[in-house]
């Protein structure tokens, strides 16, 4: 795996959020956030991504540091805190679906905007990615603003509405300034303001919402039924894969965003680029939680897509 000391010349997603232990009904617990899930992904797809985060000066956060080094990812955007704590999420399971009770006022939702910019000095973007859940505190959200509007990158926009976390109005704003976006199936009905949709309802409204953002690429992800991917002149159904036995489905959206951006910096069709995205989260289903520090599973997928 590539260090951290061994920085390239090649552009590098910008991934700004959130991290997090997400702790199970047996007490397990697992490095996860959706950014910093994407952001683990893509540095086991050999990207070096610059991660922007906050944690405490805890042993939570003292884990983070070792894990993400140990894993080879550039430290420099990763801020310490003294008086908040890592963050963390309870995660339980109903009819197999996880849930997740998302603590309050953790690091995460402190990051620094004048030192998240002073962490791209040098970092060459190739995009900036971020979620919703980091918007939910105003000192991040603020972060994110400065920050986009230092680095002046095209944004890929990964939505995650997690009652009472939405921050809808957040949302709207960012499909503005937005080339692409992910979301899920309820997801989409929310932001579109409508019940839940199905079958050809549901292409007709993603088709909509993504010509009146005008979205490079709109990606509708739906769980155990595939996804659609939507670009200015092609609507793709992606059909699901055989996940086998499944441990469980948290991440599986993460990992569907990192191989969309791995496509994005390698230019791969959308057919080409939903059939392998779609293959990779069902990998991540056959985990417990969203990150794994495996790097067989990678260095497979790696071979197997000729990277």
């Amino acid at each position: 795996m590539t260090s951290q000391r061994e920085t390239s010349s090649q552009q590098r997603p910008i991934i700004f959020g959130e991290v997090l232990y997400d702790t199970f009904p047996d007490d397990a617990a697992v490095l996860g956030g959706a950014p910093f899930n994407v952001a683990w992904h893509l540095q086991g797809f050999g990207l070096q991504p610059l991660f922007i985060s906050r944690v405490g000066t805890d042993e939570l956060g003292a884990q983070v540091i070792a894990d993400m080094q140990a894993w080879g990812m550039d430290l420099r955007g990763v801020q310490r805190d003294e008086q908040h704590p890592t963050g963390r999420v309870v995660v339980s399971f109903h009819h197999h679906e996880p849930r997740f009770d998302i603590i309050a006022d953790q690091a995460y939702d402190h990051i620094d905007a004048d030192q998240a910019t002073t962490a791209l000095q040098g970092a060459n973007g190739a995009l900036l990615y971020h979620g919703s859940l980091i918007a939910r505190s105003k000192a991040s959200r603020a972060a994110l603003t400065q920050l986009r509007h230092h680095c002046r990158l095209p944004t890929f926009v990964d939505i995650n509405l997690r009652p009472p976390h939405s921050q809808t109005e957040f949302v709207q704003q960012s499909f503005t300034t937005a080339r692409w976006v992910k979301l899920n199936e309820h997801e989409l009905a929310t932001v579109m303001e409508c019940a839940p949709l199905q079958g050809a309802a549901l292409r007709e409204a993603a088709i909509a919402f993504r010509a009146r953002h005008d979205l490079a690429l709109l990606v509708v992800t739906r769980g155990a039924d595939g996804a659609w991917l939507l670009g200015e002149d092609t609507t793709i159904e992606v059909k699901p894969v055989d996940a086998g036995e499944v441990v469980d489905s948290v991440g599986a959206g993460d990992a569907f965003s990192a191989v969309t951006i791995l496509g994005l910096q390698h230019r791969w069709s959308w057919s080409v680029l939903g059939e392998r995205a779609v293959d990779f989260a069902a990998a991540v289903c056959r985990l417990r939680g969203a990150t794994t520090p495996d790097q067989a599973l990678y260095g497979h997928y790696i071979n197997k897509w000729g990277l």
